[in-house]
């Protein structure tokens, strides 16, 4: 399922409720030996520094960004490089996006439109990548198919009965609630709106109100206890409105043991032979599908051309595998994903996905040690369930480790989610965490990036961490093309900022724990270090230290 957190902040209310009361610190192969003297950030951030706070540095802005303008602005410069081709595993992305479209890989073998596998890889118009989910969209969870169609091994089964029948009544009464709150909030702002016959109001607006009745009271009470939410009640309904449809797709699609969303693809899913199926087109299905347009932004949206953000790499190609539906991904959608971009010139996979059940787990870990023998590099998003990835009952496919000791493959990175606030609560409190399943963290709560139909807005997860790294990665394989894709993992990880202060995980306070412990770098990811390190690797002048499988 692509891992999308959403703010859904409302989880802490009581519909009831609310209707009645209405250490020290190091950095790598960098002149600065230790950051002991950084401040924490207290001022809020300003609106330039919401949108492009991954990209500042930790010494000169407080604030745990990638320090991707200083490597830019002092080793980059004007530096050519190569070009880099990124696929992007994921939903379907807006391949006209005025800050995408002028890096869109393009299969010059291909003809566009025209009904025939020009190129002879076995897939019809893929000018732009390919679509493997077809004009499917909406999808089960893993678990739920299984269920539905009987497979897994009968312990799996067992699991996913007992998830199944917890997880839809706490979402059909999310939606409802979130359904009841909505309404009750709807009314409210429109009798606040009368009363000052204003189209839209402050909190301090609100709070002149003289209320001269005990429905007035109340509705002023529910209104200012909605302001702790959003600074606007316009963007309160909208984040409700945001969690009925969350929940009512959970409701209907997700969660609901009846759907089959892939008839419309018309193949078999669980037949890895079965393969002629899809087409050659991985553009977003619809408006909401902005996931992999998001991603793709982050990666490698044109830098300095006047409009929208800047992507963490220049000389990016991106290309674009639409295999990821609003549901959990099918296992054979991302084997034969991975190998379609190992087989047409990706040395970077993003895959900013993931699932708690893989009955067909084989498949996907085949097809990325296919790309360990390529020399690609996969970079793999945590999760958002605020996990300790090491204990065994929190699985999370796919992963580098088949649940054993050892790594089975070096060329896949996991990435963890920090927040724009150095110190305590610097991990996203959704990011899942752990010492060796987990490589390195880097920004991914409130990331600024490309949305469908030209737009931009603020996502956050686990997802949006792991392009960043994505990005790292596409700029050290532009500068020192002949490091190899383990190499580039090495560097990442190595080169990061290492902190031994105490971290909040989960959002729990009583999980608090050393920040260098919950990870197997112990470190922030570090565009600036990562760069002088490979240079360093390139010339012979440093050599890496072994990250034992």
């Amino acid at each position: 399922m692509k891992y999308t957190y959403r703010k859904l902040s409302f989880f802490a209310l009581s519909a009831s409720l609310f209707l009645m009361g209405c250490g020290s610190t190091t950095l790598v192969s960098t002149p600065v030996e230790n950051i002991d003297a950084v401040p924490l950030k207290v001022s809020e951030l300003t609106d330039a520094e919401k949108k492009n706070w991954g990209h500042l540095d930790l010494i000169a802005d407080t604030i745990p960004g990638m320090s991707v303008d200083k490597a830019y602005r002092e080793i980059i410069k004007n530096r050519k490089g190569k070009t880099v081709v990124v696929a992007v595993l994921d939903s379907g992305m807006d391949l006209d996006h005025e800050d995408l479209k002028p890096v869109l890989w393009t299969n010059k073998g291909e003809i566009p439109n025209n009904g025939k596998d020009d190129d002879g890889n076995g897939y019809v118009d893929d000018v732009h990548g390919y679509n493997f989910l077809g004009k499917s969209y909406n999808e089960q969870l893993e678990y739920v198919r299984m269920l539905r169609l009987n497979i897994g091994d009968a312990s799996d089964r067992a699991a996913a009965r007992l998830k199944l029948d917890k997880e839809y009544p706490e979402a059909l009464q999310n939606k409802q609630q979130y359904e009841q709150i909505f309404q009750v909030v709807k009314g409210a702002d429109e009798v606040v709106k009368k009363e000052l016959g204003k189209d839209s109001y402050t909190k301090e607006d609100l709070l002149s109100i003289e209320a001269k009745t005990p429905q007035m009271e109340q509705t002023i009470a529910v209104l200012t206890q909605m302001f702790t939410y959003g600074d606007s009640i316009e963007k309160v309904l909208s984040e409700l409105e945001e969690g009925i449809t969350y929940f009512t797709e959970q409701v209907n699609y997700n969660l609901n043991k009846d759907f089959n969303g892939r008839i419309p693809v018309g193949d078999d899913p669980y037949d890895i032979t079965d393969i002629v199926y899809g087409n050659g087109n991985p553009n977003n299905m619809v408006e909401t599908e902005s996931h992999g347009t998001h991603v793709a932004g982050i990666i490698a949206a044109q830098r300095n051309n006047g409009i929208g953000i800047n992507g963490v790499a220049k000389n990016v190609e991106i290309m674009s595998i639409r295999a990821v539906p609003n549901g959990d991904e099918y296992d054979k959608d991302i084997a034969l994903g991975i190998r379609y971009a190992v087989d047409n010139g990706a040395s970077i996979i993003n895959c900013s996905f993931g699932k708690s059940f893989s009955p067909k787990a084989e498949w996907v870990y085949d097809a990325i040690k296919y790309a360990e023998s390529k020399d690609v590099l996969i970079v793999h998003a945590a999760g958002n369930d605020g996990l300790d990835l090491q204990l065994p009952e929190n699985k999370n496919f796919p992963n580098d480790h088949k649940f054993e000791n050892m790594e089975y493959v070096d060329n896949l990175i996991t990435v963890g989610a920090l927040t724009s606030s150095y110190g305590s609560e610097m991990v996203a409190s959704f990011s899942n965490y752990g010492s060796q399943n987990v490589d390195i963290f880097a920004p991914g709560a409130k990331i600024y990036s490309t949305m469908p139909n030209n737009t931009y807005e603020f996502q956050g997860g686990t997802s949006m961490a792991a392009p960043a790294v994505a990005g790292i990665a596409a700029l050290i394989r532009s500068f020192h093309p002949d490091l190899t894709a383990a190499q580039v993992k090495s560097i990442i990880m190595q080169s990061g900022l290492q902190t031994k202060t105490s971290v909040i995980v989960a959002g729990d306070e009583s999980k608090a724990m050393s920040f260098d412990k919950i990870s197997k770098s112990g470190k922030m990811a570090n565009a600036y270090n990562a760069l002088i390190l490979a240079n360093n690797i390139s010339n012979g002048k440093m050599t890496l230290e072994s990250n034992s499988k």
